[in-house]
């Protein structure tokens, strides 16, 4: 079985950030969606759990960070092409997020763009060229 990543996040507003994680490119999985929480899919390996402030206190005791004010973590999530980012950037500023709080990246072989949701958290969208992965090519 691959291992698999699951980014669990607290939110203010469960609908609105719905909405932007669907716009990032996630698609809602009912199973374990509900009035406090959704899980959403980016593939089969990785997943973001969306958890209202109080369901997410329910897992730990220390304080929800403000990712305005701080920067708690930044998420990189990979395109399939260069196109591609700038299309997922621009679908999830137009679904409430600020695009580009930091600098793109453009080296040839790889290129970035980022975006902040709307509780602050930045996400990297990246695309890199397979064949500059050491040896790794797209079919595999």
């Amino acid at each position: 079985m691959p291992k698999m990543i699951f980014v669990n996040l607290p939110v203010r507003d469960l609908a609105a950030s719905t909405a932007f994680y669907v716009a990032l490119g996630g698609t809602v999985n009912p199973q374990f969606s509900g009035e406090t929480s959704t899980s959403l899919m980016f593939s089969d390996t990785i997943f973001v759990m969306l958890l209202t402030h109080a369901h997410y206190g329910e897992f730990t005791k220390r304080p929800i960070a403000d990712a305005h004010a701080s920067s708690p973590l930044l998420l990189a999530l990979s395109a399939d092409s260069r196109d591609e980012v700038d299309a997922l950037v621009t679908r999830a500023a137009a679904a409430g997020g600020t695009a580009d709080p930091n600098p793109a990246q453009d080296l040839g072989f790889m290129y970035n763009r980022h975006v902040e949701d709307l509780d602050g958290y930045v996400w990297e969208i990246m695309w890199m060229d397979p064949s500059a992965i050491g040896g790794v090519s797209e079919a595999e």
